[in-house]
């Protein structure tokens, strides 16, 4: 049960240090590789070292001291899912260029303020955040706690490291996008410094983000059942 604990912290800080360091590597093997092959690059290694992440968690939710069990109580089953699908807009925010995503037009740095990113700067954050407090609710398990706790972990100094690298490109410019966007969400709509666009989420990105919704709540039962069979 400890090994298993260990095991995801271990799995947890070696996509951090891979991710986070290509990151802040981008721009001289941008220059050296050229922008679409760092793009491929970062985008394998991510998702290599993501997947891992995942099936031990959906293989290993249950281990260590069940912290509480609200499993049976009316009406959690539904809020989980729902807050699951919340977290989704945000984890998988569409705010960006789907070409360049996939390498197939030129990556690109920039500084975005339309559509979830109105709501907050750091929607990833944000997503990832609802997604562990509705599994952490669920299961109750000490691993789920402790990854729930790691994965917020990383992504609250991803917050610093990206806001550092946007600073270190933009300047004085992104400052100003700060001081109109807020990390947490609806604090700047609520204080006037932005306003929720409607019309900006109305984008195929979006559908897309929809489909994938309905696509994992279909596969979730499959996805674990495969995870199981992997042993690991």
């Amino acid at each position: 049960m400890v090994d298993s604990h260990i095991a995801m912290t271990l799995l947890i800080l070696l996509f951090a240090t891979a991710h986070s360091g290509l990151a802040a590597l981008r721009q001289k093997l941008e220059v050296r590789i050229g922008a679409r092959l760092y793009r491929v690059i970062f985008a394998l290694v991510s998702i290599a070292l993501a997947l891992p992440v995942f099936i031990y968690y959906f293989n290993h939710r249950y281990d260590g001291v069940q912290l509480w069990n609200l499993q049976d109580r009316a009406g959690l089953h539904e809020f989980v899912t729902i807050l699951s699908a919340v977290a989704f807009f945000f984890l998988y925010p569409a705010t960006f260029n789907l070409g360049e995503i996939a390498a197939i037009q030129k990556p690109q740095v920039r500084l975005y303020e339309t559509g979830i990113t109105r709501v907050s700067r750091h929607p990833q954050l944000i997503g990832m955040t609802l997604w562990c407090i509705a599994h952490t609710l669920w299961i109750g398990t000490s691993f789920a706690l402790l990854t729930a706790v790691c994965l917020v972990g990383y992504h609250l100094f991803a917050v610093w490291h990206g806001d550092r690298r946007l600073y270190s490109r933009y300047g004085q410019a992104f400052v100003e996008l700060q001081q109109r966007t807020s990390v947490i969400p609806f604090v700047a709509i609520w204080q006037g410094k932005q306003q929720f666009v409607f019309r900006e989420f109305l984008r195929p990105a979006y559908l897309g983000v929809i489909a994938v919704i309905l696509i994992f709540r279909y596969l979730h039962p499959i996805v674990l059942a495969a995870s199981a069979r992997l042993d690991f």
